[in-house]
C-alpha cells in the first residue's frame, strides 16, 4: 500500500505537489489555481488506474498531471502538461520539474547503472552513499542512456524506492540526503520558454516503486516485475526473440541469391526462429549504407520484386520480418533531404553530414508518419527496427534559435513528444507491430521508450 498512500498524499488529495515550475519567475502555488480531479479511474496503462488533476489560473495557463497507480506492483507514475489556453503568449515557464520533493528515507545509499557507450563496462552497477552534497545524473548530448541509465534504487534505513525516468532526450536528476530526508529532482535539463496560444509542453515521466526491505535486490526485482507486468507492450510476451539475418549493412546479394540460400535451410532451423532480419542498406546508397539514410525506397537493382518477396517467404515459413530504418537522420541528396528542403523548418541542419528531420514540426511529423507506415506496409514489416546514430542536443538547440525565437528547450520538448506520437501511430496503423529499439546499441532505453519497444 505504500504506493497508494504516497500517491494519495502527494498527488491525488494533496495540498502541495512533487512537481513544480515558475511563470515569469513566480513559483507555482496551487492555492492560487483552481483545481479539479477526474472522478473515474481509467486504464490507460495496463494494470494501472489513472486520474487527471487539472489546475487553471487567471493567466490562461492550464496544468494537468496524469497520475497512474499500479496497485499490485507497488508503483505509481505521473507526467505533467502545461498548456497556454489564451490567445496571447504566456509568461516564461522555467524551473519546470517533474519531481522536486523529499522522501523520509533515513540515511540512504543509491544504486545506479552506467549507460551504453559500446564499452566493456556498459550497464555496470554502482553503489554510492548519499550525503548533503548532491549527485547529478543526466543524458549525454541528448542521448538519454549513453552515460547513465535513468533508473535509480534508493535504499534507505526506513524505506526503499526505485525511481524511473521517461525522457528520450536530455534529462537531469539530482539526489541529496540530509537529516534523514532524501531530496530528488527530475526535469528536462534545459527549459526556459514562453508558450504560444494553444501550445502545450510536458515534463518527463517519473515512476516510483516502493519496497520495504533492507536488501536492495528486493527493489530491483519489484521494479522488474512492474516493467514486465505493466510497461512492456502487450505483444512482447517472450523474453527472447530469435532472428535470422538475411541481409546486413554490407550485403550485396540479390533477392534471388538470398532465396537460393534460404531454400537450403532445414525446417528445424525455421522452427527455432521468430523472424528474418534485414539491417541497414536495403535502399540505394553510394559508398556505404550510411550515405543512403533518407532513401526509404527499395534498391530494385538487388531486390527486383521488392522487400515484400522476402517478407512473404518469411511468412510462408511462419516467421515475421525485421526491417531497419533510421528516419530521424537524413543524409544530403537523399529523398527525405530533397523533400524536407522544400518546406520551412522540416530539416535541422548544423552543417554536418547528418541532418535531422524535425519531428517538432507538425507538418513534418504528419508527412513522416504517413510515409513510413506506407513503406512498412509495402515491405511487409512485422518488426520495425529503429536506429538512431547521432547526438541530437546541438540540433535542438540550433532549432530553438533558428525556428523558435530562442525559446530554450522548446524544440526538444516538442520533438520528444512527437517521437512518442510517431511510434504510437505506427502500432495503431500496423496490426501487431513490434518496435525494436536500437540507438547505436542501447542509448535510448528510458522508461517512455520501454513502454513502446
Amino acid at each position: 500500500k505504500m504506493n497508494i498512500d504516497w500517491a494519495d498524499k502527494n498527488l491525488l488529495s494533496a495540498s502541495s505537489y512533487p512537481f513544480t515550475f515558475s511563470v515569469d519567475g513566480k513559483k507555482f502555488n496551487p492555492d492560487e489555481w483552481t483545481k479539479t480531479v477526474s472522478d473515474a479511474n481509467q486504464e490507460i496503462y495496463r494494470g494501472g488506474k489513472t486520474k487527471y488533476i487539472t489546475f487553471k489560473n487567471k493567466n490562461n495557463l492550464e496544468v494537468t498531471a496524469e497520475v497512474t497507480v499500479f496497485e499490485k506492483n507497488a508503483s505509481c507514475q505521473w507526467v505533467v502538461y502545461v498548456k497556454n489556453t489564451g490567445d496571447t503568449n504566456s509568461g516564461v515557464i522555467s524551473d519546470f520539474y517533474a519531481l522536486n520533493s523529499s522522501f523520509a528515507t533515513g540515511n540512504a545509499d543509491i544504486y545506479y547503472s552506467i549507460g551504453s557507450d559500446t564499452q566493456a563496462g556498459d550497464f555496470s552497477l554502482v553503489k554510492k552513499k548519499l550525503s548533503s552534497h548532491s549527485r547529478t545524473f543526466s543524458g549525454n548530448d541528448g542521448k538519454p542512456t549513453e552515460k547513465y541509465l535513468p533508473y535509480f534504487n534508493l535504499k534507505g534505513e526506513k524505506t526503499g524506492i526505485v525511481f524511473g525516468i521517461g525522457w528520450t532526450g536530455q534529462w537531469e536528476s539530482e539526489f541529496a540526503c540530509s537529516n534523514g530526508d532524501t531530496t530528488v529532482t527530475v526535469r528536462q535539463q534545459n527549459f526556459n520558454a514562453y508558450l504560444l496560444p494553444d501550445e502545450e509542453v510536458r515534463s518527463p515521466l517519473v515512476s516510483v516503486t516502493f519496497y520495504d526491505n533492507k536488501n536492495p535486490l528486493k527493489g530491483f526485482n519489484q521494479f522488474r516485475h512492474w516493467i514486465t507486468d505493466c510497461v512492456y507492450p502487450d505483444n512482447v510476451t517472450k523474453n527472447h526473440y530469435t532472428v535470422m539475418e538475411v541481409a546486413g549493412p554490407a550485403s550485396t546479394k540479390t533477392s534471388d541469391e538470398i532465396i537460393e540460400i534460404l531454400d537450403t535451410i532445414s525446417d528445424d532451423i525455421y522452427a527455432q526462429t521468430d523472424a528474418f532480419w534485414m539491417d541497414a542498406g536495403w535502399y540505394s546508397y553510394n559508398e556505404g549504407w550510411y550515405d543512403g539514410v533518407g532513401n526509404w525506397t527499395v534498391d530494385t537493382s538487388r531486390y527486383d520484386n521488392g522487400i515484400i518477396e522476402l517478407s512473404s517467404y518469411a511468412k510462408d515459413k511462419g516467421l515475421g520480418h525485421v526491417l531497419w530504418y533510421e528516419p530521424e537522420r537524413v543524409w544530403r541528396d537523399t529523398v527525405f533531404h530533397k523533400t524536407g528542403s522544400e518546406h520551412e523548418q522540416w530539416l535541422i541542419d548544423v552543417g554536418d553530414d547528418n541532418i535531422m528531420w524535425n519531428l517538432a514540426d507538425e507538418d513534418a511529423l504528419k508527412y513522416y508518419c504517413e510515409y513510413l507506415v506506407a513503406s512498412m506496409k509495402e515491405n511487409g514489416v512485422t518488426v520495425y527496427r529503429q536506429d538512431f546514430n547521432f547526438a541530437p542536443l546541438e540540433y535542438w538547440q540550433n532549432a530553438d534559435k533558428d525556428f523558435y525565437d530562442g525559446r530554450t528547450g522548446i524544440c526538444e520538448n516538442h520533438y520528444i513528444t512527437n517521437l512518442y506520437r510517431f511510434l504510437d501511430y505506427l502500432t495503431k496503423n500496423i496490426d501487431g507491430l513490434i518496435i525494436d529499439n536500437c540507438a547505436s546499441g542501447g542509448k535510448r532505453l528510458d522508461l517512455e521508450m520501454t513502454y513502446r519497444s
